[in-house]
């Protein structure tokens, strides 16, 4: 296929990163007096940004409970930051096939879309070694987040190339549905952090098992 330019996800596309945010929202939960969650639920709960994972973590649910007071999820929030803040690049590894990946895709304009906050998203790219593989880093702070597809529009621009020229790599619905509603094709991958939905409902022009199958995809353009 002909594409002008790509947009990466960061969490669960390039980067397995949910044991750092695992601590960093247990910390939170025992500072504010509420009960740890695991591994698992997180990893569940995460690609919807900072302040949704604070709440999924204190209603100990994907759903949110609509109870949940200002003060406490305000208070909590600002503890994920501070103990996250002391985490970001620790226990995160970048999935395999993607340093090289990159670097195979090295001729296509590239840009980093994530619902993560930029200062937490510069630090990540910073440890492991991967901000200079993208001209544009556009992240949940800069407006609103996937599945709106605002940031995506915004990359796009950025990189100068039409919505329809670009092409959106991700792990979850967020990351399809904001591609879709901008118009432009996505590759979904499958390793990473879905929320338990199969990403085939959804649609994507290509669902990829591991990073090095979106290579070809790319690379053979017609």
């Amino acid at each position: 296929m002909s594409v002008s330019g790509v947009l990466f996800d960061l969490d669960g596309t390039l980067v397995d990163s949910v044991t750092e945010m695992h601590l960093a929202l247990n910390l939170a939960l025992s500072d504010v007096a509420f009960p740890v969650v695991s591994h698992g639920q997180v990893q569940q709960w995460v690609g919807n940004g900072i302040d949704v994972l604070v709440k999924r973590g204190l209603s100990c649910d994907l759903e949110i409970n609509p109870d949940l007071s200002d003060t406490l999820v305000t208070q909590a929030i600002a503890r994920f930051k501070v103990h996250y803040q002391a985490l970001v690049g620790e226990y995160a590894a970048l999935y395999p096939g993607v340093e090289v990946g990159l670097y195979e895709l090295g001729a296509l304009p590239k840009a980093l879309v994530t619902n993560k906050n930029r200062a937490f998203t510069l630090q990540l790219l910073q440890k492991l070694n991967i901000a200079k593989h993208f001209d544009v880093i556009v992240c949940g702070d800069d407006g609103n987040k996937k599945p709106d597809p605002y940031l995506l529009k915004l990359a796009c621009k950025q990189l100068g190339i039409a919505t329809e020229k670009a092409i959106m790599i991700g792990d979850s619905k967020s990351d399809i549905l904001a591609a879709q509603s901008a118009e432009m094709p996505v590759i979904a991958v499958n390793y990473g952090y879905n929320q338990g939905e199969p990403l085939s409902q959804f649609n994507p022009q290509y669902l990829c098992e591991q990073f090095s199958d979106i290579i070809p995809i790319l690379t053979n353009q017609n």
